[in-house]
């Protein structure tokens, strides 16, 4: 329990995001992928409790890498889309219930929601 992929071309937002979540959230296993077909066979693998992916990506999107999860049986409520596009842009292409949460990346706040996805996947992961 408490296995998140992060899916994402940014090699610096991913580093630092898995090593926040190492520092904070030690029970958790976080793996990184920078291109998304890689990601894809990891998710084919299965056992992730929370994914996490990029919207805009080369060669793959998130859109599909979305489409690809939950098509290999990854619930919806597991997934969390990122982007450095505005929370508008974020909620017209993922309405509410599509998905965990769709977030910026970038914004302060936005942060704080991970935090708590996060600390609650710990408290679940320790039991």
């Amino acid at each position: 329990m408490g296995k998140i992929l992060i899916v994402d071309d940014d090699e610096t937002y991913s580093k630092i995001l898995s090593n926040n979540i190492r520092q904070y959230y030690p029970i958790l296993q976080v793996e990184t992928c920078t291109d998304p077909l890689e990601a894809l066979v990891v998710i084919k693998e299965g056992g992730l409790d929370l994914l996490l992916i990029d919207l805009e990506m080369p060669t793959l999107d998130g859109v599909k890498i979305f489409n690809y999860a939950t098509g290999a049986g990854i619930d919806k409520n597991r997934i969390v889309i990122l982007s450095g596009r505005d929370s508008d842009y974020l909620h017209e292409h993922f309405p509410l219930g599509t998905c965990l949460a769709v977030l910026n990346k970038y914004e302060a706040k936005q942060k704080a929601v991970l935090d708590m996805i996060f600390s609650s996947l710990q408290k679940k992961a320790a039991v």
